[in-house]
């Protein structure tokens, strides 16, 4: 795993020395980002930035599991969830 992090108030602090914006305004288009990525995914529509990252709904059937303390079987109930892919520009920066 990677040894540093950068939160969100170092990334709103980092994009807004890079871009000469403010971190205020930098902070409200990071809301807006999110919230307009949030609300199509929740919709079901994929959101993708071509070549860095890309967000799509998932479904994931009922099934049977099994309580891993007793081995009885359980139901687990059908979820979405979320697939978070990574682009090609964001996995040619990692190498």
């Amino acid at each position: 795993m990677a040894d540093k992090s950068l939160n969100r108030t170092e990334l709103v602090a980092a994009v807004a020395s890079e871009s000469g914006q403010s971190q205020a305004a930098v902070n409200g288009v990071v809301d807006a980002l999110f919230a307009v990525v949030a609300k199509n995914v929740g919709e079901g529509t994929k959101v993708t930035i071509p070549g860095w990252i890309s967000f799509e709904k998932t479904h994931r059937a009922a099934r049977t599991g099994r309580n891993p303390q007793t081995g009885e079987p359980l139901e687990i109930a059908a979820s979405d969830s979320v697939k978070v892919g990574a682009g090609s520009k964001l996995k040619a920066a990692v190498k």
